[in-house]
């Protein structure tokens, strides 16, 4: 037997997008449910990164003390662009007057999910939606924790269920409906027990492939390097990774200690055909995914929610529909601002396996060309900080 409920906004995905939108939409007094496929622990506890544009830090304060984006993460005025063995500073606050904040987005959710629990949202967890139907009244099928077949009936659905999107169907008219792009290479990660080995992230291009040194905490670090996608992590010592990771940032000592976590982060961009159809709509990975190059992610999924929250405001509250008929349009330029941004970072980073060695002093020139140029920095600084809102 089908138990059906009944709410305003069904979010379907408890990721950063799907809860901060549930904050957004219970401050105009909208009710929402949202059901995620994983248990609480597992969304806590898989750790990702996170560099949060100065926007969406401003945008989380609104949650209130529970947001430690500022108290625990660390803001970073700049950044290193490193080639040809010397370190160039792009400086954000000379360039463009912002900044980025270091903050792993599992704390982000940490953050959104205590809040939203003690705002007595209706949050489950252990929710597996099997589809999302459009109508009027659009519904979520879906079971719940214990296999129980539950129907959740609303005035709109938001799909932010990630990059296997279970929503995507029911707006592209297929789970695969998109603009793809692969690219040749990955990355290699690793979560060290170490000291950092530089204050800001090094964004490094040497002939062996791109690395970026990055941090965590005072004693906890993380590091990637350029690999093939079918690398296997197990494949090297520790001692092999940290020679790998060395060779290609030089002229930075990076300081070593006990690798406890390897993966390989595949390199891929997305964007659905579609982002709205009746009343269902799709924010974050579920409508687009970028290379992690230009730290875009999970900026944009904020970007997307907060168009929507606006779009829905306007829908259920006043009964005007043209802010939801333009979420596609002006959200779809901030996404492929994005989607250039991290295209072209990536590619201005990492030696392409086909690589000629004319394409190799080309990429050199191309990165002076923006370490020299005031123009050059501030276009960086100010993509990387984050663009000013969309009305």
């Amino acid at each position: 037997m089908t138990t059906t409920v009944r709410t305003r906004v069904a979010i379907v995905g408890a990721g950063p997008a799907g809860l901060l939108l549930s904050h957004l939409l219970a401050q105009s007094g909208i009710e929402s449910i949202v059901i995620d496929r994983r248990t609480r622990d597992e969304i806590e506890s898989t750790i990702r990164a996170g560099i949060l544009e100065q926007g969406t830090v401003e945008l989380l304060d609104t949650i209130g003390p529970a947001s430690r984006a500022r108290t625990v993460g660390h803001r970073h005025d700049g950044i290193e662009l490193r080639f040809e063995g010397e370190g160039h500073r792009i400086d954000f606050a000379e360039t463009v007057g912002r900044a980025v904040w270091l903050y792993p987005q599992h704390e982000v959710l940490k953050d959104l999910i205590a809040a939203r629990l003690a705002a007595g949202q209706d949050l489950r967890f252990g929710v597996t939606a099997e589809r999302v139907e459009d109508g009027d009244r659009p519904r979520v099928i879906a079971r719940d924790a214990e296999g129980r077949p539950f129907t959740i009936e609303a005035e709109f659905v938001v799909g932010s269920d990630g990059s296997r999107s279970v929503a995507r169907a029911a707006v592209t008219g297929s789970s695969q409906g998109g603009y793809f792009r692969e690219y040749p290479f990955a990355w290699f990660g690793i979560l060290c027990e170490a000291p950092p080995s530089s204050e800001e992230l090094i964004y490094s291009n040497s002939p062996d492939g791109f690395a970026l040194v990055s941090q965590r905490s005072a004693t906890v670090q993380r590091m990637y390097f350029q690999c093939d996608p079918d690398t296997d992590t197990a494949a090297f010592s520790e001692a092999q990774l940290w020679d790998e990771l060395q060779k290609r940032v030089p002229g930075t000592e990076l300081k070593q200690g006990p690798i406890f976590q390897r993966d390989v982060l595949r390199f891929r961009s997305f964007v659905a055909h579609e982002l709205r159809r009746g009343r269902i709509a799709l924010v974050g990975d579920a409508a687009h995914t970028v290379p992690p190059t230009g730290a875009k992610g999970m900026n944009l999924a904020i970007a997307d929610v907060r168009l929507l929250a606006a779009a829905l405001d306007a829908l259920l509250l006043r009964g005007d529909e043209r802010p939801l008929g333009a979420y596609p349009e002006t959200a779809s330029r901030r996404i492929w601002k994005a989607q250039h941004f991290s295209w072209w970072m990536t590619n201005l980073l990492h030696v392409a396996p086909d690589a000629t060695d004319f394409d190799r002093r080309r990429q050199l020139g191309e990165l002076r060309t923006v370490v020299e140029s005031a123009h050059g920095r501030a276009y960086l600084a100010e993509a990387y900080c984050g663009w000013a809102w969309d009305a």
